[in-house]
């Protein structure tokens, strides 16, 4: 029998998450709480398999709880919020899951299992975010002849503008937006400049250090 204690601010949500597992002859809900505090404190005291753990509480939240429990109890993350930087705060804190709320109840039955075992699960909305993260950050770094010309080019600039200003050819600069293309895995300039403000390459309001106006 897995023993479960569900931590969510919302007592309907606990309320909701304690009766379904009830009903399952595989669980036994030992404890709730409404806070990252109480469930750090209750993890201690009732050792469950897996703590359903909800993100975003008043007080203590779930980071700071999964953070302090790291390495001494299994922790499923279970919230709404499905952006890159919760996911990846909550894998780096040392949760073994990350399901999203809407997660079907065979899914989360499942994933409370996995996670009992100490097998990673991450709802599929979060592993494509995890993913394109990871990408991201092993993508090549762009020159610092390529990092002119793409501000040359959001600031709005022509490619005869981008060559008058850099005192090279506009052939020259077609092949750096080629090599920024590739590298970015873009296809045209303005998804090339979209991706590179995305990725924080580009500083919104920075001026091109060369003058590219006509």
């Amino acid at each position: 029998m897995i023993k479960v204690l569900v931590v969510d601010d919302h007592p309907v949500v606990r309320d909701g998450l304690t009766s379904m597992f009830a009903q399952d002859p595989g669980f036994e809900v030992v404890g709730e709480a409404a806070d990252g505090a109480e469930a750090v404190r209750k993890t201690r005291a009732l050792q469950p398999d897996v703590v359903l753990m909800d993100l975003r509480m008043p007080g203590t939240d779930g980071l700071a709880a999964t953070r302090e429990l790291a390495g001494t109890a299994h922790v499923l993350v279970l919230t709404t919020y499905d952006n890159d930087a919760d996911v990846v705060a909550a894998i780096e804190a040392g949760a073994t899951g990350y399901l999203l709320k809407d997660a079907p109840r065979d899914e989360l039955v499942r994933a409370v299992k996995a996670t009992a075992r100490g097998e990673a699960v991450l709802a599929p909305a979060a592993a494509a975010l995890l993913m394109k993260r990871v990408r991201a950050e092993a993508a090549p770094v762009l020159s610092r002849r390529e990092l002119e010309v793409l501000e040359c080019v959001a600031a709005g600039a022509t490619n005869r503008d981008v060559a008058r200003g850099l005192f090279i050819t506009e052939a020259t600069v077609k092949s750096h937006l080629l090599n920024i293309y590739a590298k970015l895995e873009v296809g045209d300039r303005a998804a090339a400049v979209t991706e590179a403000f995305h990725r924080g390459l580009l500083v919104p309001g920075r001026k091109p250090a060369r003058d590219v106006s006509p």
